[in-house]
């Protein structure tokens, strides 16, 4: 399975667009390779280099596992999102308060769609995932101010 982006290479940086310092849209992704028995997906975005642990930017469950594509500044239609650590359930792009911090766009295949409440934390995500995860993908991308 993969995940990949237009807009910036595994490893490279994220576009001042894609962050709180322009646009804050969530950046165009591009899906494939997904086990055939997949039920569903799950996107994860974090930064593992905040100054209090990881920052979830953005939750998404319950993804149509045959989507190939996630156009610049949307959802997937029929996706459920959770609360982020900003306390919505929107995008919200990269926002480092100092140096220049890994942002990871996490995609995991599950063999199953989740019984779980829109707006839900990651802690509960992560949670009703156990024993679900068939594969998962990562993109990682950099930004600093």
């Amino acid at each position: 399975m993969r995940i990949t982006s237009p807009a910036f290479a595994d490893g490279g940086s994220i576009p001042a667009k894609f962050t709180a310092d322009g646009g804050d849209i969530s950046p165009p992704l591009e899906i494939g390779g997904v086990p055939a028995a997949a039920k569903s997906l799950v996107l994860i975005v974090d930064d593992p280099d905040a100054p209090r642990g990881t920052w979830n930017h953005w939750l998404l469950w319950n993804i149509v596992p045959g989507i190939t594509q996630i156009a610049e500044g949307t959802a997937p239609s029929g996706a459920a999102a959770g609360r982020n650590d900003f306390g919505e359930t929107n995008y919200r792009g990269p926002s480092p308060p100092s140096g220049t911090h890994r942002y990871f766009f996490r995609l995991l295949a599950l063999d199953t769609t989740l019984d779980l409440k829109a707006g839900s934390t990651r802690a509960k995500l992560d949670r009703a995932m156990q024993g679900h995860v068939m594969a998962e993908a990562v993109l990682m991308g950099r930004y600093g101010r």
